[in-house]
């Protein structure tokens, strides 16, 4: 079982920044992939940014020159970097991770989700 837990987000005006956080804790194998998705009113549920243990990223177009992505693999920690906000960025924002037990078979785990509010 793995836990993950999120903390960074609040309420900005449009152009300020914050920065959120992810730790994760608990019994896993090997966690290959760590990052956010997001969930706005009345919308599914989209990729931000993930990397991998090697510190691959996989980003969403629409945040790539606002965003930056980082992790810890030793501390089991993903952060991320949101600059140039905007409404549109409004959303809670989910912190996952991705546990490998076997290649080609493996977990999803999901944080409670931290709520983003860019307004002015």
């Amino acid at each position: 079982q793995v836990q993950l837990v999120e903390s960074g987000g609040g309420a900005v005006q449009p152009g300020g920044s914050l920065r959120l956080s992810c730790v994760a804790s608990g019994t896993f194998f090997s966690i290959y992939s760590m990052g956010w998705y997001r969930q706005a009113p009345g919308k599914q549920r989209e990729l931000v940014a993930t990397i991998t243990n090697s510190g691959v990223i996989n980003m969403a177009d629409s945040v790539k020159d606002r965003f930056a992505i980082s992790r810890d693999n030793a501390k089991n920690t993903v952060d991320l970097q949101m600059n140039s906000l905007a409404p549109e960025d409004t959303a809670v924002y989910y912190c996952n991770a991705e546990d490998v037990y076997v290649s080609g078979s493996h977990n999803d785990y999901w944080g409670q989700g931290t709520q983003v509010t860019v307004s002015s």
